[in-house]
């Protein structure tokens, strides 16, 4: 037998154990910990939520012509990859249930089935929640359903007596329904370790009312003679806090959304202030210590970047949840698109810097002791083996056998002899790679590595703006590149072949450290293949399998945000992303100067699809700077913008007008935030009256914020003492970033606001750090410009912003750092109505228009 049919043994027979049953039962034991009743051992779960067999992603599936079986099992490979060990859904009951709660054995609950039998012979344990209350329609309108949700009603299913009664009757039954795939019921499949009874309560009635309704859905799944925990949400309707833990359960389940939801644009600026710390708020309840404590669903939603779930991770740590699934999945056919819940973005091809940071989470939650404490922002960033960065945006774990990292990242492993493990993106001191997907190397057994390379991924489109099956927010680019790989068990003249579906090509692809990879699966060996290789651990997949992905995009292409401005006498560097199947012959920034004639600049390759060019201080003059990108391949010519199939330089041409900027003086203003043209990016609390109001001068407008009272009720929690305040903050980093040297004799901020009344404002400027330093100013009737001194910025609160879900979670926090304001530092403003105002004001109507805030 040769060694490669060995090893493919070997992952087979790995897959094929994970078939074999736990018979483990998990227990909570008196302090609220989930245990595996045998071992007594913690039981620690880390993965996703994924709805494929129902909803909108199975009404997609069919239209496309695909077969739901076959995404599952690609799906399910990712979920492999990334390491989770947990999966967590709220079935669709509408779909596979009648009015009166009886089961329906249809292709909703067939796929499910199917689903876990692919997630359990993976090793991914699951927490089902039968009940989920929902509709089938989002993002589209609801279908006609069947179900009993369908016909009461999530408020009625809490109350009416017969929605109870079909509640439990379907409870019943789908514990008792016997997987076809697996031959076990859900109430004794031990790849299932608890239950969710129905996805986020909202509980209104008296307390005594909500727990005779919990009891009666634990009562109808005990019928079944499960011995599994059962959990209740106790994230909403926080005043039935003895209910639930007065009733039946054995634990509770929270989530958390620390950026909102739906702000239809990628959210910027430091948001790990947001995530410092998971505040239960149920902790000095009595009862509460015996809870086992899960989270179902979390996400920081609308943030692109990859720093923010690990640091979510090790706050649920903290607060003593032991297991947690981010929320959501995004199967992969329609990834492209992001259209299942546009405020969320997650797959392993489309965002593979995020989906290792999920990677990351798994590793925290198998690691970190619970109730661990590393202090609060931002001594929190290096925890344990992690660290996490807002300003490389890194997530990074390092161990001697593990090496996982979002970014390219300069740390080194402390005994690289010794790594079993390595992915990323980018580069490190053991891989070199300037592709923009994600890479797995794994340690077969010494000597031997698996490498898995993903192909580029390159964000086209704001994923989070709204979304279309017909507007790509990313695409996929199969492109070859080098990539140099440093370890000592390997050693510097390995060998490399490439692994296909159940076979290997036996060819040489390198015979070095560095060798040339698109997407696919390779084996690197220190020696040459000749004999039968030795057993060895393996992973829960098998040694050729990979991401399945054909539809590699062959467009050429720039994505380039021109500056907002530019300073005189300044050099500027021009950055651009240009996408192309191979390497371009050339890329030319083509720079309209003084006088009206055209200068060619070549832009230099930076790494991967990067680009820039550095145009000349002394060719940066007071005015508009024109300029076209423009990309020469063997066979055409691409300007942009546009795309246009021609030089810019043809008498006859005949694309859109040039990029163009404005270049100002040092002394000239710098605008941090104009109504006009930054109103859509802000970020303010909906639950006040918000408009943009066009003012007489052309091309100005103000925001008018309508305040009827400052004081605020939680619908969650309307005993909670909130802050009686409004707060709104704009990130105007990206849009003074050609405008940094002109930061440095600025020492006013100037506030433009037109009102009716006499009321204090709070002006602050918030940096990188987090720390927002802030003054009062006494806004009075009229439209008047109000003038601080930089000097007498302070450090105020950080309203946290947009404002963390559920309700109960911090409304301010204080970062620690430094005591001044640097300018050049400043990348968010904060506007507060609330400092100042005596608490028995707070009820009065105040109404402003925002103009401008600005620097001078």
């Amino acid at each position: 037998m040769s060694r490669i049919n060995s090893l493919l043994l070997l992952f087979l027979a790995a897959a094929l154990s994970g078939t074999a049953q736990n018979k483990q039962v998990a227990v909570v034991d008196k302090n609220g910990i989930l245990r595996w009743k045998h071992s007594q051992e913690e039981i620690k779960g880390f993965g996703t939520n994924y709805t494929l067999p129902f909803a909108y992603a199975y009404r997609n599936a069919l239209k496309k012509g695909l077969k739901p079986e076959q995404l599952i099992d690609e799906d399910v490979y990712h979920f492999a990859r990334l390491g989770f060990d947990l999966y967590r859904v709220h079935v669709w009951d509408t779909e596979i249930s009648d009015s009166s709660g009886n089961l329906i054995q249809n292709e909703h609950l067939r796929l499910f089935d199917y689903l876990v039998k692919q997630l359990k012979e993976r090793g991914i344990r699951l927490l089902l929640t039968p009940i989920a209350f929902w509709g089938n329609g989002w993002p589209e309108p609801d279908e006609a359903t069947p179900g009993f949700s369908a016909r009461y009603g999530k408020d009625a299913c809490l109350t009416n007596p017969a929605a109870v009664t079909a509640q439990q009757n379907f409870l019943f039954q789908f514990l008792n329904h016997i997987n076809p795939y697996t031959g076990l019921a859900y109430k004794e499949d031990d790849a299932v370790i608890a239950f969710e009874i129905s996805n986020e309560p909202h509980h209104r009635e008296p307390a005594d009312s909500v727990k005779q309704f919990i009891n009666k859905m634990v009562a109808a799944m005990r019928k079944t003679g499960t011995r599994k925990p059962i959990l209740y949400n106790i994230s909403h309707s926080l005043q039935s806090a003895d209910a639930y833990f007065s009733s039946n359960i054995q634990g509770g389940t929270f989530q958390w959304y620390p950026t909102g939801l739906g702000a239809r644009h990628e959210l910027s600026g430091n948001l790990l202030p947001n995530v410092d710390a998971y505040t239960i708020p149920y902790v000095t309840h009595p009862l509460f210590k015996r809870q086992a404590k899960i989270v179902y669903e979390f996400d920081p939603a609308d943030v692109g970047r990859s720093y923010m779930y690990p640091a979510m991770a090790r706050s649920f740590r903290t607060a003593g949840l032991q297991m947690a699934t981010q929320f959501a999945y995004d199967p992969t056919f329609t990834a492209y698109a992001n259209t299942e819940y546009g405020t969320h973005f997650m797959n392993l091809l489309y965002t593979p810097q995020k989906a290792l940071s999920l990677m990351i989470c798994g590793e925290i939650f198998r690691t970190i002791p619970l109730y661990t404490s590393f202090g609060s922002y931002p001594a929190d960033t290096s925890f344990g083996n992690f660290r996490v960065s807002y300003d490389q945006d890194l997530a990074e774990m390092v161990t001697a056998e593990k090496f996982i990292y979002t970014r390219s990242t300069s740390t080194h492993p402390p005994q690289p002899g010794q790594l079993q493990q390595v992915a990323g993106t980018g580069s490190s001191p053991v891989v070199s790679y300037e592709g923009t997907g994600a890479y797995f190397l794994d340690r077969v057994q010494p000597g031997v590595w698996r490498l898995e390379v993903l192909p580029d991924a390159v964000w086209v489109n704001d994923p989070f703006d709204r979304t279309s099956l017909s507007k790509p927010v990313a695409k996929l680019h199969n492109r070859a590149w080098p990539m140099q790989i440093t370890l000592p068990d390997l050693g510097t003249n390995f060998h490399v072949s490439r692994i296909t579906k159940e076979k290997i090509e036996y060819r040489e692809l390198a015979g070095s450290t560095q060798l040339l990879v698109e997407a696919g699966v390779y084996l690197l060996t220190k020696e040459a293949i000749h004999s039968q290789l030795p057993a060895a651990d393996v992973k829960n997949f098998r040694l050729y399998e990979t991401t399945q992905f054909s539809a590699y995009s062959q467009d050429a292409y720039v994505l380039h945000e021109s500056p907002t401005e530019l300073s005189q006498e300044q050099p500027a560097v021009i950055e651009a992303t240009v996408v192309t199947p191979k390497d371009p012959t050339s890329v030319e920034l083509f720079v309209q100067m003084p006088g009206g004639w055209y200068k060619s600049l070549p832009m230099q390759h930076k790494q991967g699809y990067q680009y820039a060019a550095v145009l000349p201080a002394a060719e940066m003059k007071q005015g508009m700077l024109h300029y076209y990108i423009v990309i020469r391949e063997e066979e055409r010519t691409l300007t942009y913008p546009g795309g246009m199939m021609q030089h810019p330089s043809a008498w006859d041409y005949t694309g859109p007008s040039p990029y163009q900027v404005p270049v100002k003086t040092i002394g000239q203003p710098v605008f941090l935030f104009n109504a006009a043209t930054d109103h859509a990016q802000l970020i303010r609390e909906w639950r006040k009256g918000s408009q943009l109001i066009p003012l007489d001068e052309v091309g100005t407008a103000g925001l008018l914020i309508h305040l009827e009272t400052l004081e605020q009720k939680d619908p969650e929690y309307p005993a909670a003492s909130l802050p009686a305040d409004y707060s709104l903050r704009y990130y105007f980093g990206k849009k003074v970033a050609g405008r940094m040297s002109a930061l440095s004799n600025k020492t006013k901020l100037v506030v433009r606001i037109q009102t009716e009344t006499t009321f204090p404002v709070q002006v602050a400027l918030v940096n990188r750090q987090g720390q927002a330093f802030g003054a009062l100013v006494e806004i009075s009737p009229g439209r008047n410009e109000y003038t601080i001194p930089v000097s007498d910025l302070q450090p105020v609160p950080l309203v946290l912003l947009p404002r963390p879900y559920p309700g109960f979670l911090p409304y301010f926090f204080q970062t620690k750092g430094t005591a001044v304001l640097n300018l050049s530092e400043a990348e968010n403003v904060q506007l507060s109505v609330g400092p100042g105002i005596p608490a028995s004001e707070t009820g009065r109507k105040r109404v402003m228009l925002l103009e401008s805030i600005r620097l001078e």
